[in-house]
């Protein structure tokens, strides 16, 4: 994928993420995207790892492994924080 395809898949993984866990108010688009990305990451190796396919391209599944991932991600980072 380019560059192009990883920022606009963590863009929108990335704000989905932060609604689901509720933390749209507390961030920005910058936010967004580098939870996104990371979340690629994360959900890639938690899929990878229970036998499923990562992050494939810009697809629908790609952003439903990124959006977990993303989870993960604020999920920890919720508990770090505390």
């Amino acid at each position: 994928m380019g560059y192009l395809a990883w920022i606009i898949l963590g863009a929108l993984s990335g704000w989905i993420a932060s609604m689901i866990m509720g933390k749209n108010s507390q961030m920005g688009a910058i936010a967004n995207i580098i939870v996104g990305i990371i979340g690629a990451f994360i959900g890639g190796f938690v899929f990878r790892v229970i036998g499923a396919s990562g992050v494939t391209g810009l697809n629908l599944w790609s952003v439903i492994v990124s959006v977990v991932g993303a989870c993960i991600l604020l999920f920890i980072a919720n508990k770090i924080k505390r």
